[in-house]
């Protein structure tokens, strides 16, 4: 590991007088000859945004699924605000979003909502949490739910309880741009009232823009912790994006400067090492390229060039 990427590893807090609101030590998980999780130290704060990233097979679910008291570590321990995983679900400060898990069709979202409230101590108002989540003006269907009003649902479902952590599978899977929207704005009020969000996800562009942090895993380990300006800052390099007519991603390689190419039609993604020198050279060989634009690498190609090494874990 890099002392760039080992800068960016999660350490400890010193000192700390409230607790963490995820406090993970030194947690091992195997499954037969597979090492699942490998050590992972993780301390996130109340009232942050965190987004897990990973390749398939890195840990992310393993570790989800201690956090959530789903299973038990091997070695080390996990506290979610001074308690152990099933005691914080016990108490309702634990509220989880999945992927998939059936739902009933044949209550209305607003009867499943205050069945489900009816089981917590100090549950949101219901029409507080059909607002929240966008559902307030279908409350009273009972089957015909698209993929993203299915989704809305569960999480309408996880707010009820009014939990101080929610932790997210894919949170956004099936949503159509305007609900992505409105879940995020949902989430932005959660966590202006000191509330802990912790959400893995595919779509890189969500970690980001919604995220405070990023923490990367790989193999069973936290390869990378920080803000998504320091993730990108460990890959070196700039992206220059052109369109340029009648150019192969052959030639456009071939550029000095240039590291990759990628291109999509007329449009071509290059990573470089000297960006200037790879503008010059497009524009002598390529009078005809345009729309040129210099910048940055961004969350996805940090994240593709620190977890490029082979193997995994389930």
């Amino acid at each position: 590991m890099s002392n760039a990427i080992a800068n960016l590893v999660a350490t400890p807090t010193a000192g700390a007088v409230e607790p963490q609101a995820i406090d993970v030590s030194a947690v091992h998980k195997r499954y037969g000859d597979v090492r699942a999780v490998n050590g992972i130290d993780l301390r996130i704060a109340p009232g942050e945004v965190v987004a897990l990233l990973g390749p398939n097979g890195a840990g992310k679910s393993t570790l989800v699924d201690m956090i959530l008291g789903l299973t038990r570590p091997d070695r080390g321990e996990i506290r979610v605000f001074g308690h152990t995983p099933r005691e914080a679900i016990a108490r309702g400060v634990i509220g989880a979003t999945l992927q998939d898990g059936a739902l009933l069709d044949d209550v209305s979202i607003r009867e499943l909502l205050t069945m489900v409230a009816s089981l917590h101590a100090a549950p949101l108002p219901i029409a507080e949490v059909l607002r929240r989540t966008d559902l307030t003006d279908i409350a009273d269907r009972r089957s015909r739910l698209s993929g993203g009003q299915r989704q809305r649902l569960r999480l309408a479902m996880t707010l009820v309880s009014d939990p101080k952590l929610l932790v997210l599978d894919e949170p956004t899977v099936a949503m159509d741009v305007e609900s992505r929207h409105v879940f995020w704005a949902a989430m932005r009020e959660f966590t202006d009232s000191g509330r802990t969000v912790v959400f893995a996800s595919h779509y890189l562009e969500e970690a980001e823009e919604f995220a405070d942090r990023v923490v990367l895993v790989q193999a069973g380990t936290v390869i990378a912790d920080g803000t998504v300006a320091e993730i990108r800052s460990v890959v070196a390099g700039r992206s220059l994006a052109a369109t340029v007519p009648d150019a192969t991603v052959e030639q456009l390689r071939l550029l000095p400067g240039v590291l990759s190419a990628e291109s999509r039609g007329q449009r071509f993604e290059l990573v470089c090492s000297d960006s200037d020198a790879a503008a010059r050279e497009l524009f002598a060989r390529h009078p005809r390229a345009y729309d040129v634009e210099i910048g940055a690498l961004g969350l996805e190609q940090a994240f593709l060039a620190l977890t490029s090494t082979k193997g995994g874990a389930a």
